[in-house]
């Protein structure tokens, strides 16, 4: 028997169509929430009466709890069934959202976007590891294009749908209206999700939680403060500091162990190491712009938030059309041929963007946006798929964990950077000229946006030297 009539009976145990959508369901809702209260927190702020550094918490604190987390997720996908890990991840989901939706205290709504953030952690890692255990090879990047949809929808989305929530309806409804979404993950991935992992007996070293814990935890912490705080702040470098600290430790320890936590060994594969640089890169751009461009359009521009939203829903739209496209291209013609023409789109993208003033149309950001995104899709699911393809299958929970920290904390990283340098470059310009902040934020937005095309060069530079995995193991 070959290996396609092998893959092909494989492939009939698994209802793959009712997998996919109890999983990518919850991942959306997931990655909805992570964007989706950021256009609320001025209201929030003055309803909880808080000030603006401790409301912001509900943001930094999902960030904070996935970068804890995720790392973690290695092992438990290892000790614990597949089924097992979904219904908790959705339970987490729905217990989180509900406490947020009902919170009659900031405390409460903050506890809720914690345990929120908990399900999103599983839910990530768990998704690409039935991804590559359900689908064969030569299907995988489809797959994962889907994924790559849900994943830039869901962020993209969040902004725009919570301002429409919120024009009609309470802040409350932005949770509440995940949760029918959140039952009908739990009811088909109950139905249809099968056990895909192998459970073994693997004993988590509290040691290495901890150290886990205060390296990814603090550097995340660190980053997402430094906006307020300021970069020198002495709170900021301790973090940092001892953040950066604990990962040695936790690093060294790991590759001492003989069952480790997280399993380092996958770095030794150079093709790896390169995507999970370009996802670096990828997810710093993506996310800090997420928020700096719609900085720029109400700040400098005068736009309306819910305006704000529409103007960049179609390219978000665009690219939930073609993702899956995009992902049978990479199957059909392999990485290099999808992930480079996507890199130089975002470089593209980031060159006009760099051009914007004051009088910049709706249309030109409209335009600009599409390219953007298109690029993004084309690149974001590409390299995830290239990088875990170059693993052996036992590293793949492994693997899934590294790449999902890398990205939530590059993200994380990118945000609090680039904003960082947005309000500087502002507030330099406002000391000269005192009256004109959408000038001063347009100066800002600018070099933010070129250090944004500079690291798209970067990783135009690095997709040349992408190969398929799969092929070159092949010639051995």
């Amino acid at each position: 028997m070959n290996q396609s009539n092998i893959e092909s009976i494989a492939e009939k145990q698994y209802k793959t169509g009712q997998i996919m959508a109890a999983l990518l369901v919850a991942g959306f809702v997931g990655l909805f929430s992570e964007t989706a209260l950021n256009i609320a927190l001025g209201d929030l702020s003055k309803i909880f009466s808080v000030n603006a550094t401790t409301i912001q918490w509900l943001a930094t604190g999902y960030f904070l709890t996935l970068g804890i987390l995720v790392p973690v997720t290695g092992i438990l996908m290892q000790k614990f069934t597949t089924r097992q890990m979904f219904i908790t991840s959705i339970l987490l989901f729905i217990l989180g959202t509900v406490l947020a939706a009902v919170a009659p205290a900031f405390s409460i709504l903050l506890l809720g976007r914690f345990i929120q953030a908990a399900g999103l952690a599983i839910n990530l890692p768990l998704t690409q590891n039935v991804i590559f255990t359900i689908f064969p090879q030569h299907k995988r990047g489809a797959a994962m294009g889907v994924m790559g949809l849900v994943m830039l929808a869901g962020p993209a989305l969040g902004p725009t749908l919570a301002g429409l929530i919120l024009d009609t309806l309470s802040w409350h409804w932005v949770f509440l209206f995940t949760l029918p979404f959140l039952l009908f993950s739990l009811i088909f991935g109950y139905i249809y999700l099968p056990n895909v992992n192998k459970v073994k007996k693997v004993s988590i070293n509290i040691f290495s939680l901890v150290l886990s814990t205060i390296g990814f935890g603090g550097i995340v912490y660190g980053v997402s403060i430094a906006g307020e705080a300021g970069w020198t702040s002495s709170s900021v470098i301790a973090s940092i500091a001892i953040g950066f600290v604990a990962l040695i430790l936790f690093c060294t320890q790991q590759n001492k162990m003989e069952n480790p936590m997280l399993n380092l060994k996958a770095f030794n594969y150079p093709l790896f190491l390169l995507g999970v640089f370009m996802s670096f890169i990828t997810f710093f751009n993506m996310l800090s712009l997420l928020v700096v461009l719609p900085m720029y359009m109400q700040m400098a521009l005068l736009i309306a938030s819910f305006t704000t939203g529409l103007i960049l829903l179609p390219g978000s739209l665009l690219n939930c059309i073609l993702a899956p496209k995009i992902g049978r291209l990479f199957d059909e013609y392999g990485p290099r041929a999808v992930i480079t023409p996507g890199t130089i789109l975002v470089a593209i993208a980031y060159s006009v963007y760099s051009q914007f003033d004051t009088h910049t149309a709706s249309w030109a950001i409209v335009l600009t946006h599409i390219v953007m995104m298109l690029g993004i899709g084309m690149v974001l699911a590409s390299v995830q798929t290239n990088t875990l393809n170059s693993l052996p299958a036992k590293y793949y929970p492994d693997g899934i964990a590294l790449t999902q920290t890398v990205q939530q904390i590059s993200g994380a990283i990118g945000i609090a950077v680039m904003v960082s340098i947005l309000s500087a470059k502002q507030n330099a310009y406002l000391e000269v000229f005192s009256n004109n902040m959408p000038l001063a934020v347009t100066e800002g937005s600018t070099l933010v946006f070129k250090i944004g095309l500079l690291l798209a060069i970067i990783n135009v530079v690095l997709s040349l030297f992408i190969k398929d995995p799969i092929k070159e193991r092949g010639k051995c």
